[in-house]
Protein backbone atom coordinates (compact mmCIF):
# COMPACT_ATOMS: atom_id res chain seq x y z
CA UNK A 1 0.00 0.00 0.00
CA UNK A 2 1.38 3.69 -0.82
CA UNK A 3 1.85 6.20 2.01
CA UNK A 4 -0.45 8.75 2.17
CA UNK A 5 1.24 11.94 0.88
CA UNK A 6 -0.16 15.43 0.15
CA UNK A 7 -0.66 15.48 -3.49
CA UNK A 8 1.18 18.90 -4.86
CA UNK A 9 1.35 17.03 -8.79
CA UNK A 10 0.18 14.60 -10.35
CA UNK A 11 -1.40 13.83 -14.60
CA UNK A 12 -4.49 16.00 -14.55
CA UNK A 13 -7.93 14.52 -16.18
CA UNK A 14 -8.11 14.53 -20.19
CA UNK A 15 -10.32 17.25 -20.43
CA UNK A 16 -8.35 19.71 -18.58
CA UNK A 17 -8.62 23.03 -19.79
CA UNK A 18 -5.74 23.72 -21.80
CA UNK A 19 -4.24 27.81 -22.07
CA UNK A 20 -4.35 28.93 -25.66
CA UNK A 21 -1.06 29.52 -26.17
CA UNK A 22 -0.63 25.64 -25.43
CA UNK A 23 -3.41 24.72 -28.25
CA UNK A 24 -1.94 27.09 -30.84
CA UNK A 25 2.04 25.48 -30.61
CA UNK A 26 0.20 22.28 -31.05
CA UNK A 27 -0.94 23.79 -34.47
CA UNK A 28 -3.84 21.38 -34.29
CA UNK A 29 -2.28 18.20 -33.34
CA UNK A 30 -3.41 15.80 -30.46
CA UNK A 31 -2.90 16.77 -27.43
CA UNK A 32 -2.15 14.20 -24.25
CA UNK A 33 -1.64 15.99 -20.76
CA UNK A 34 1.15 14.70 -18.73
CA UNK A 35 1.48 16.04 -15.78
CA UNK A 36 0.07 19.06 -13.55
CA UNK A 37 1.57 21.18 -10.39
CA UNK A 38 0.53 22.69 -7.42
CA UNK A 39 0.44 26.06 -9.44
CA UNK A 40 -1.33 24.78 -11.92
CA UNK A 41 1.66 24.42 -14.60
CA UNK A 42 1.11 22.09 -16.83
CA UNK A 43 2.96 19.17 -18.97
CA UNK A 44 1.50 18.38 -22.08
CA UNK A 45 2.47 15.92 -25.29
CA UNK A 46 1.60 17.16 -28.63
CA UNK A 47 1.11 13.80 -30.88
CA UNK A 48 2.74 16.02 -34.49
CA UNK A 49 4.60 14.18 -37.08
CA UNK A 50 7.56 15.39 -34.84
CA UNK A 51 6.40 14.49 -31.45
CA UNK A 52 7.03 17.13 -28.77
CA UNK A 53 6.14 18.26 -25.61
CA UNK A 54 4.43 21.73 -24.61
CA UNK A 55 5.12 23.10 -20.90
CA UNK A 56 3.37 25.59 -19.19
CA UNK A 57 4.06 28.16 -16.07
CA UNK A 58 1.25 30.21 -14.80
CA UNK A 59 3.69 33.61 -13.64
CA UNK A 60 4.36 32.11 -10.17
CA UNK A 61 6.41 29.72 -11.99
CA UNK A 62 7.14 32.19 -15.20
CA UNK A 63 11.24 32.35 -13.92
CA UNK A 64 11.63 28.84 -12.78
CA UNK A 65 10.56 27.41 -16.29
CA UNK A 66 13.01 30.57 -18.17
CA UNK A 67 15.25 29.22 -15.67
CA UNK A 68 15.09 25.75 -17.26
CA UNK A 69 15.25 26.47 -20.60
CA UNK A 70 19.02 28.10 -19.62
CA UNK A 71 19.97 24.35 -17.90
CA UNK A 72 18.50 22.47 -20.01
CA UNK A 73 20.42 23.82 -22.73
CA UNK A 74 23.70 23.76 -20.67
CA UNK A 75 23.41 20.32 -19.57
CA UNK A 76 22.50 18.35 -22.61
CA UNK A 77 26.06 18.58 -23.14
CA UNK A 78 26.75 16.01 -20.75
CA UNK A 79 23.29 14.17 -20.02
CA UNK A 80 20.23 12.82 -21.40
CA UNK A 81 17.70 15.89 -21.15
CA UNK A 82 14.84 17.35 -23.41
CA UNK A 83 16.25 19.45 -26.44
CA UNK A 84 14.60 22.65 -26.32
CA UNK A 85 13.17 23.57 -29.55
CA UNK A 86 11.20 27.26 -28.27
CA UNK A 87 10.61 29.53 -25.71
CA UNK A 88 9.18 32.39 -24.68
CA UNK A 89 6.47 34.34 -22.82
CA UNK A 90 2.93 33.73 -22.56
CA UNK A 91 1.45 37.33 -23.46
CA UNK A 92 -2.31 36.35 -22.61
CA UNK A 93 -1.79 34.88 -19.07
CA UNK A 94 1.76 36.58 -18.03
CA UNK A 95 3.22 32.56 -17.71
CA UNK A 96 5.82 31.48 -19.72
CA UNK A 97 5.87 28.20 -22.10
CA UNK A 98 8.45 25.90 -23.35
CA UNK A 99 8.77 23.62 -26.35
CA UNK A 100 10.82 20.43 -26.30
CA UNK A 101 11.38 17.38 -28.54
CA UNK A 102 10.04 14.33 -26.76
CA UNK A 103 12.10 11.77 -25.70
CA UNK A 104 11.87 8.42 -25.06
CA UNK A 105 10.05 6.23 -22.65
CA UNK A 106 8.11 6.86 -20.15
CA UNK A 107 7.68 8.34 -16.28
CA UNK A 108 9.29 5.98 -12.98
CA UNK A 109 5.91 6.79 -11.58
CA UNK A 110 4.19 5.59 -14.48
CA UNK A 111 1.10 2.66 -13.18
CA UNK A 112 2.89 -0.40 -15.08
CA UNK A 113 5.43 -0.11 -12.24
CA UNK A 114 3.33 0.12 -9.22
CA UNK A 115 3.00 -3.65 -8.41
CA UNK A 116 6.95 -4.31 -8.90
CA UNK A 117 8.63 -1.01 -8.24
CA UNK A 118 12.24 -2.50 -7.75
CA UNK A 119 13.24 -1.77 -11.72
CA UNK A 120 12.23 1.83 -11.22
CA UNK A 121 13.93 2.59 -8.23
CA UNK A 122 17.27 1.19 -9.05
CA UNK A 123 17.12 3.22 -12.48
CA UNK A 124 16.00 6.54 -10.25
CA UNK A 125 19.37 6.11 -8.30
CA UNK A 126 21.70 4.91 -11.02
CA UNK A 127 20.83 7.61 -12.69
CA UNK A 128 21.17 10.29 -10.53
CA UNK A 129 24.15 9.04 -9.50
CA UNK A 130 25.10 9.16 -13.60
CA UNK A 131 24.16 12.84 -13.55
CA UNK A 132 26.46 13.71 -10.36
CA UNK A 133 29.26 11.43 -12.39
CA UNK A 134 28.67 13.49 -15.56
CA UNK A 135 27.96 17.20 -14.92
CA UNK A 136 30.80 19.18 -14.38
CA UNK A 137 31.17 21.09 -11.33
CA UNK A 138 33.48 23.19 -12.21
CA UNK A 139 31.72 24.56 -15.49
CA UNK A 140 28.24 24.90 -13.75
CA UNK A 141 27.44 28.65 -13.72
CA UNK A 142 24.43 27.75 -11.47
CA UNK A 143 23.75 27.08 -7.97
CA UNK A 144 21.50 25.35 -5.34
CA UNK A 145 24.01 24.94 -2.11
CA UNK A 146 22.31 25.26 1.52
CA UNK A 147 24.39 28.56 1.73
CA UNK A 148 23.34 30.27 -1.22
CA UNK A 149 19.29 29.47 0.12
CA UNK A 150 19.63 29.33 3.95
CA UNK A 151 19.14 33.66 4.18
CA UNK A 152 16.05 33.07 1.41
CA UNK A 153 14.51 30.55 4.34
CA UNK A 154 14.73 32.99 6.72
CA UNK A 155 13.58 35.66 4.84
CA UNK A 156 10.63 33.17 4.29
CA UNK A 157 9.38 32.69 7.50
CA UNK A 158 9.67 35.96 8.64
CA UNK A 159 7.46 36.73 5.77
CA UNK A 160 4.76 34.01 7.19
CA UNK A 161 5.24 32.28 3.93
CA UNK A 162 5.82 28.57 5.66
CA UNK A 163 3.34 26.55 7.22
CA UNK A 164 4.19 23.73 9.08
CA UNK A 165 0.93 22.48 8.97
CA UNK A 166 0.71 21.71 6.07
CA UNK A 167 4.66 19.55 5.98
CA UNK A 168 4.34 15.65 5.62
CA UNK A 169 3.59 14.01 8.50
CA UNK A 170 7.38 12.88 8.81
CA UNK A 171 8.28 15.88 10.00
CA UNK A 172 5.51 16.30 12.05
CA UNK A 173 7.62 16.98 15.55
CA UNK A 174 8.69 19.78 14.18
CA UNK A 175 7.32 23.99 14.52
CA UNK A 176 9.01 26.73 12.40
CA UNK A 177 11.75 26.98 15.11
CA UNK A 178 12.89 23.74 14.95
CA UNK A 179 12.67 23.59 11.56
CA UNK A 180 15.06 26.40 10.63
CA UNK A 181 17.41 25.33 14.01
CA UNK A 182 17.47 22.04 11.97
CA UNK A 183 18.68 23.06 8.52
CA UNK A 184 21.12 26.13 10.59
CA UNK A 185 22.85 22.93 12.05
CA UNK A 186 23.05 21.16 8.29
CA UNK A 187 26.55 21.15 7.67
CA UNK A 188 26.56 20.95 3.87
CA UNK A 189 29.17 18.74 2.70
CA UNK A 190 30.77 20.78 -0.25
CA UNK A 191 34.20 19.15 -0.26
CA UNK A 192 32.92 16.67 -2.67
CA UNK A 193 30.67 18.70 -4.57
CA UNK A 194 27.76 17.44 -7.61
CA UNK A 195 25.63 19.21 -10.08
CA UNK A 196 22.43 17.93 -8.10
CA UNK A 197 19.00 17.94 -10.44
CA UNK A 198 17.19 20.28 -8.02
CA UNK A 199 13.73 18.24 -8.13
CA UNK A 200 15.12 14.61 -8.26
CA UNK A 201 11.64 13.26 -6.99
CA UNK A 202 10.56 9.89 -9.13
CA UNK A 203 8.40 11.34 -11.94
CA UNK A 204 11.02 13.34 -13.24
CA UNK A 205 13.02 9.98 -14.10
CA UNK A 206 12.26 8.71 -17.33
CA UNK A 207 12.67 4.94 -18.45
CA UNK A 208 12.87 2.23 -20.57
CA UNK A 209 10.42 -0.80 -21.26
CA UNK A 210 12.67 -2.61 -18.76
CA UNK A 211 12.15 -0.02 -16.31
CA UNK A 212 16.11 1.19 -16.85
CA UNK A 213 16.79 4.82 -16.53
CA UNK A 214 17.46 6.71 -20.07
CA UNK A 215 17.22 10.58 -19.08
CA UNK A 216 16.13 13.38 -17.02
CA UNK A 217 13.11 16.21 -17.08
CA UNK A 218 12.64 19.37 -14.86
CA UNK A 219 15.92 20.87 -14.25
CA UNK A 220 14.63 23.98 -12.90
CA UNK A 221 16.37 24.20 -10.16
CA UNK A 222 19.67 22.78 -11.37
CA UNK A 223 23.07 23.61 -9.26
CA UNK A 224 26.05 22.99 -7.43
CA UNK A 225 25.13 21.11 -4.36
CA UNK A 226 25.50 18.57 -1.76
CA UNK A 227 25.09 15.38 -3.41
CA UNK A 228 22.62 14.60 -0.33
CA UNK A 229 20.24 17.81 -1.61
CA UNK A 230 19.02 15.31 -4.16
CA UNK A 231 19.71 11.98 -2.39
CA UNK A 232 16.89 13.20 0.52
CA UNK A 233 14.27 14.03 -1.54
CA UNK A 234 14.71 10.93 -4.44
CA UNK A 235 14.22 8.75 -1.45
CA UNK A 236 11.68 10.53 0.06
CA UNK A 237 9.15 10.39 -3.33
CA UNK A 238 9.58 6.64 -3.31
CA UNK A 239 7.84 6.41 0.08
CA UNK A 240 5.12 8.70 -1.90
CA UNK A 241 4.85 6.63 -4.93
CA UNK A 242 5.66 3.27 -3.75
CA UNK A 243 4.97 3.00 -0.69
CA UNK A 244 7.94 2.20 3.09
CA UNK A 245 10.73 0.16 2.26
CA UNK A 246 12.33 1.13 -1.07
CA UNK A 247 14.84 3.72 0.34
CA UNK A 248 17.74 1.64 0.65
CA UNK A 249 17.07 0.17 -2.46
CA UNK A 250 17.94 3.67 -4.35
CA UNK A 251 20.46 4.13 -2.30
CA UNK A 252 21.50 0.97 -3.11
CA UNK A 253 21.76 2.03 -6.53
CA UNK A 254 23.28 5.21 -6.47
CA UNK A 255 26.26 3.43 -4.11
CA UNK A 256 25.94 5.07 -0.87
CA UNK A 257 25.45 4.35 2.83
CA UNK A 258 22.03 5.78 4.26
CA UNK A 259 23.18 9.56 6.41
CA UNK A 260 19.90 10.14 8.92
CA UNK A 261 21.13 13.61 9.55
CA UNK A 262 21.41 15.11 5.99
CA UNK A 263 18.77 13.14 4.84
CA UNK A 264 16.12 14.75 7.62
CA UNK A 265 17.81 18.53 7.16
CA UNK A 266 17.40 18.42 3.08
CA UNK A 267 13.57 17.35 3.50
CA UNK A 268 13.12 20.13 5.73
CA UNK A 269 14.49 22.74 4.09
CA UNK A 270 12.54 21.06 0.81
CA UNK A 271 9.16 21.30 2.83
CA UNK A 272 10.14 24.98 3.83
CA UNK A 273 10.37 25.47 0.01
CA UNK A 274 13.31 26.96 0.25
Amino acid sequence: MIDSAPVIAGRPPDDVELPAVVLQLAGGHPTRPLWSNELGGLTVAVDAPSPMVVKWAPPAQRAELLAEVERLAWAADWTPVPEVLDHGVDHDTGGAWMVTRRLAGTSAVDRRWLADPTPVVRAIGTGLRALHDALPVDRCPYSWSLAARRAEAHHRAEAGLVDPASWHEDLGDLDLTGALAVVDALSEDLADPVVCHGDACAPNTLVDDRGGWIAHVDLGRLGVADRWADLAIATWSTVWNFGTGWEDTLLDAYGTDPDPVRTRGYRVRWERGD
